[in-house]
């Protein structure tokens, strides 16, 4: 019987990622103890930064927006069995797909371009995940391999396509051309405005609720339809799903086209709403951060929104901590983050066991009555 069958489904969502998640926190605060620092000072610092001021919770939420497209890209690839590692590369397509449309049809209308900049941002990411897709479901290549190594070409790209074809006058830029005013998406204090809200400016957008919209779609699409059963049954037993009558092969790549057009719209919040201009290096690791996000918040839309919301807090946390203490620089929250990865991933199993036995050791404790009843029958 499996770990699953043995545990209640709410004790395993939400009971073992947190006392996974207060082990790490622990762990971290050793960390700071080390170096001599007081670990309630410092939590207060890290959580009024990413939660105590409009701008901190707009930082907080911008960061989360970016781990909701990557943490649903490598959750879907995941629910059929795959592990889409390739979300970096995939968002530098997105990019280029959105660039390309700001930057060649700069005269459309806002309610057009933007629009197809979205399309066109899912769509380069898609492509780009289908070679792996293709070599994965016709060749039996491992899609860790090439992901990852698609992840190195599409960086290598993005800069040669800069230098030599978006910049080709200078040369050495390492961005385009920023894009025209009827390409901005409305940032979210601009928006509440609307409303009559008064809201801090920062990078914080409305791209926020098209990650939204893509969570719920995923929750859709995985649980609710057709092609969501085969997903889950082509990741749980690729032979049942054989003798079911599904494709295995053109699961295998909708489901990455899928993975890779969700790590592609991650751009739209990157390039076309804060940065308004294609730049080299944009991704900055989110989308290795996604299949963190993914792994804490079980593969499940509502625990990736969660996720992402608890790394945006330690990015933006972190940011004002290594400002407010000198003594604990970027390397140490990249650490404290790390702590938190491992425990939520590669650790994940090690309270099960524990939490296993307990629960059963509670829940099917024999009563007084019981035992008397027993012991009456014995006789």
């Amino acid at each position: 019987m499996s770990d699953n069958a043995n545990l209640p489904k709410w004790l395993d969502v939400a009971v073992l990622p947190l006392i996974n998640l207060i082990f790490a926190i622990a762990m971290s605060a050793v960390v700071v103890l080390i170096i001599g620092e007081n670990p309630i000072e410092v939590a207060k610092i890290m959580i009024y930064g990413a939660l105590g001021y409009e701008e901190g919770i707009g930082y907080t939420l911008y960061y989360a927006t970016n781990f909701i497209f990557t943490g649903l890209a490598v959750a879907v690839a995941f629910h059929a069995g795959l592990f889409n590692i390739g979300g970096e590369g995939q968002v530098y397509l997105g990019g280029l797909g959105a660039a390309f449309v700001c930057l060649y049809f700069p005269n459309l209308h806002w309610a057009i371009i933007i629009p197809l900049a979205i399309i066109s941002s899912a769509l380069f990411g898609a492509a780009w995940a289908f070679i792996p897709a293709y070599l994965r479901a016709k060749r039996g290549s491992h899609e860790v391999i090439t992901t990852i190594m698609f992840n190195m070409i599409a960086a290598s790209l993005i800069s040669y396509i800069l230098i030599n074809v978006l910049n080709r006058a200078t040369g050495t830029s390492s961005e385009s051309a920023s894009y025209t005013a009827n390409t901005s998406i409305p940032k979210m204090h601009e928006f509440l405005s609307w409303f009559g809200i008064n809201f801090d400016s920062s990078p914080l957008n409305v791209t926020l609720f098209l990650a939204l919209l893509c969570a719920f779609g995923v929750w859709v699409l995985i649980w609710r339809t057709r092609f969501g059963y085969a997903v889950r049954t082509q990741g749980f037993s690729p032979s049942a799903a054989t003798y079911a009558g599904i494709s295995s092969s053109n699961t295998i790549i909708l489901t990455m086209l899928i993975s890779g057009g969700l790590a592609g719209l991650m751009a739209v919040n990157e390039t076309v709403a804060v940065a308004e201009k294609l730049i080299s290096g944009f991704s900055g690791g989110f989308g290795f951060v996604g299949i963190a996000v993914a792994l804490m918040g079980r593969n499940h839309p509502i625990g990736i929104v969660l996720a992402a919301v608890l790394f945006g807090i330690l990015y933006q946390g972190g940011a004002d901590l290594a400002f407010e203490i000198s003594t604990i620089s970027k390397e140490m929250i990249v650490l404290i983050q790390g702590l938190i990865i491992l425990f939520m991933g590669a650790l994940e199993y090690m309270f099960r066991p524990v939490l296993i036995s307990l629960y059963h050791t509670l829940a099917y404790r024999p009563n007084k009555k019981d035992t008397q009843t027993i012991e009456e029958e014995a006789s």
